[in-house]
């Protein structure tokens, strides 16, 4: 009789980023998992949002190729972004398990929609230095609007980070019409203020660069109206936020 054989675990990448300077601290080799859960109305990957597709790569392929560029992110690491990264868990879990033994740092940039008490999800964050969380709007109903999905799993993810005390960076879309909102915002920063997890809020003004993605891929962009977040618009927010403590970027 034949043993059995582990099946191999694989990732499906969209694409990556060998040199990002946005997505966590330092510089970071980025993986853009494919397939997501939401239907953000800005997103500037729509590519990557069906679960078909996407790049096959193993877990030691995978970890090889960021080793590549170890010495260019020594002082800062690997990011897995997407699409929504965590519906690859498991595949998240086994690659940052094998780089943080080569002492990288590894970032999971999330949108906080799949369940955590789902374990694969659990064992990735945990597996994780810092989360990238987010926030896609206070109001749940406006997230609905804005994604097709509820804010629920986002702050049940938040509660898990805070009970385990790892760190997380508060990604916030400034998008008129959904998320631009004093009153929703001051909540959100209320809210904020009760976690201990959280390092740093970056508010991150909606700008046009995914319109061609859309139309390339033959859907129609319904922000095409919408105008981008100004400075003023910014700042007005980021006093918001600075006034209740917070490190805002």
């Amino acid at each position: 009789m034949s043993e059995s054989v582990e099946k191999e675990i694989l990732g499906y990448i969209h694409q990556t980023e060998t040199f990002g300077a946005v997505d966590g601290p330092g510089i970071r080799f980025v993986y853009f998992l494919q397939g997501c859960a939401l239907r953000c109305l800005y997103c500037h990957n729509p590519d990557a949002i069906p679960n078909k597709g996407g790049k096959p790569i193993t877990v030691d392929e995978a970890v090889n190729q960021v080793l590549d560029y170890k010495l260019f992110i020594k002082n800062g690491g690997i990011t897995f972004s997407g699409g929504e990264p965590l519906m690859q868990a498991e595949f998240i879990k086994e690659v940052s398990l094998k780089l943080r033994e080569q002492g990288i740092h590894v970032a999971i940039d999330t949108s906080g929609i799949m369940d955590i008490e789902d374990e694969n999800v659990k064992n990735a964050i945990d597996t994780a230095d810092l989360i990238l969380l987010d926030i896609k709007a206070y109001d749940s109903d406006v997230c609905k609007d804005l994604t097709g999905r509820d804010n629920i799993n986002a702050f049940k993810t938040l509660d898990y980070c805070e009970s385990t005390n790892k760190a997380v960076w508060i990604r916030h879309v400034l998008l008129k019409g959904y998320t631009l909102d004093n009153s929703q915002l001051e909540k959100l920063a209320q809210k904020l203020k009760t976690y201990k997890c959280i390092e740093k809020i970056e508010l991150l003004p909606f700008h046009k660069l995914g319109e061609p993605k859309w139309e390339s891929i033959g859907q129609e962009y319904k922000l095409i109206d919408v105008p981008a977040t100004t400075k003023d618009e910014k700042q007005e927010v980021q006093n918001i936020f600075s006034k209740y403590g917070f490190d805002v970027q």
